[in-house]
Protein backbone atom coordinates (compact mmCIF):
# COMPACT_ATOMS: atom_id res chain seq x y z
CA UNK A 1 0.00 0.00 0.00
CA UNK A 2 1.21 3.69 -0.69
CA UNK A 3 -0.54 6.59 1.25
CA UNK A 4 -0.48 10.38 1.61
CA UNK A 5 0.24 13.09 4.41
CA UNK A 6 -2.08 15.23 4.37
CA UNK A 7 -0.44 17.72 3.35
CA UNK A 8 0.56 15.42 0.51
CA UNK A 9 -3.16 15.05 -0.21
CA UNK A 10 -3.86 19.05 -0.44
CA UNK A 11 -0.91 19.88 -2.49
CA UNK A 12 -1.73 17.13 -5.37
CA UNK A 13 -5.76 17.97 -5.54
CA UNK A 14 -4.38 21.87 -6.11
CA UNK A 15 -1.49 20.61 -9.16
CA UNK A 16 -4.24 18.46 -10.15
CA UNK A 17 -7.10 20.81 -10.86
CA UNK A 18 -7.66 21.57 -14.39
CA UNK A 19 -4.86 19.06 -14.88
CA UNK A 20 -6.10 15.50 -14.94
CA UNK A 21 -10.06 15.59 -15.91
CA UNK A 22 -10.41 11.89 -16.85
CA UNK A 23 -11.60 9.28 -13.62
CA UNK A 24 -9.31 7.44 -14.65
CA UNK A 25 -6.18 9.67 -14.11
CA UNK A 26 -3.78 9.84 -10.55
CA UNK A 27 -1.21 10.53 -9.13
CA UNK A 28 1.08 7.46 -10.20
CA UNK A 29 4.58 6.11 -7.83
CA UNK A 30 6.96 4.62 -9.93
CA UNK A 31 10.95 3.89 -9.74
CA UNK A 32 13.19 3.95 -11.59
CA UNK A 33 16.57 2.91 -12.28
CA UNK A 34 19.40 5.60 -12.11
CA UNK A 35 20.81 8.36 -9.80
CA UNK A 36 24.11 6.86 -7.66
CA UNK A 37 22.61 4.36 -5.28
CA UNK A 38 20.33 2.93 -8.13
CA UNK A 39 16.69 3.95 -8.01
CA UNK A 40 14.95 7.01 -8.35
CA UNK A 41 11.29 8.02 -7.29
CA UNK A 42 9.12 9.19 -10.20
CA UNK A 43 6.34 10.96 -9.45
CA UNK A 44 3.72 12.46 -12.16
CA UNK A 45 0.08 12.69 -13.14
CA UNK A 46 -0.74 9.87 -15.35
CA UNK A 47 -3.94 7.51 -16.15
CA UNK A 48 -4.47 3.97 -15.03
CA UNK A 49 -2.72 1.33 -17.32
CA UNK A 50 -2.89 -2.32 -17.25
CA UNK A 51 -1.83 -3.99 -14.69
CA UNK A 52 -1.42 -0.87 -12.05
CA UNK A 53 -2.37 -1.38 -8.37
CA UNK A 54 -4.76 1.23 -7.50
CA UNK A 55 -4.68 2.94 -3.80
CA UNK A 56 -7.25 5.57 -3.03
CA UNK A 57 -6.41 7.81 -0.23
CA UNK A 58 -8.23 11.57 0.65
CA UNK A 59 -10.23 11.02 -2.71
CA UNK A 60 -7.08 10.80 -4.79
CA UNK A 61 -6.28 7.87 -6.73
CA UNK A 62 -2.30 6.58 -6.20
CA UNK A 63 -0.84 4.01 -9.51
CA UNK A 64 1.47 1.69 -8.86
CA UNK A 65 2.72 -0.36 -11.50
CA UNK A 66 3.42 -4.02 -10.84
CA UNK A 67 7.33 -3.50 -11.14
CA UNK A 68 8.16 -0.93 -8.79
CA UNK A 69 5.24 -1.70 -6.23
CA UNK A 70 7.88 -4.05 -4.39
CA UNK A 71 9.70 -0.91 -3.81
CA UNK A 72 7.54 1.13 -2.92
CA UNK A 73 5.33 -0.92 -0.69
CA UNK A 74 4.72 0.51 2.40
CA UNK A 75 5.64 4.12 1.17
CA UNK A 76 4.24 8.13 2.37
CA UNK A 77 4.43 10.09 0.30
CA UNK A 78 4.62 13.84 1.76
CA UNK A 79 5.15 17.33 0.78
CA UNK A 80 7.92 19.57 2.11
CA UNK A 81 8.59 22.85 2.40
CA UNK A 82 12.37 23.97 3.68
CA UNK A 83 14.66 26.66 3.06
CA UNK A 84 16.26 24.34 0.71
CA UNK A 85 12.89 24.30 -1.14
CA UNK A 86 9.51 22.64 -1.39
CA UNK A 87 8.50 19.40 -2.70
CA UNK A 88 7.64 16.35 -2.35
CA UNK A 89 9.64 13.06 -0.71
CA UNK A 90 8.81 9.47 -0.39
CA UNK A 91 9.15 8.22 3.37
CA UNK A 92 9.86 4.52 2.11
CA UNK A 93 10.73 2.13 4.53
CA UNK A 94 12.03 -0.66 2.10
CA UNK A 95 15.15 2.05 1.47
CA UNK A 96 18.53 0.57 3.44
CA UNK A 97 20.76 3.57 2.02
CA UNK A 98 20.77 6.85 -0.05
CA UNK A 99 22.91 9.16 -1.72
CA UNK A 100 23.91 12.19 0.01
CA UNK A 101 21.54 14.49 -1.94
CA UNK A 102 18.66 12.36 -1.58
CA UNK A 103 17.53 11.76 -4.36
CA UNK A 104 18.52 8.21 -5.03
CA UNK A 105 18.05 5.10 -3.00
CA UNK A 106 19.08 1.25 -2.42
CA UNK A 107 16.41 -1.15 -1.15
CA UNK A 108 17.72 -4.76 0.76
Amino acid sequence: MVTLTEIAATKVKELMNGQADSPEAGLRVAVRGGGCSGFQYALAFDEQREGDQIFEHSEIRLLVDSESLPFVDGSEVDYVESLQGAGFSVNNPNVVASCGCGQSFKTA
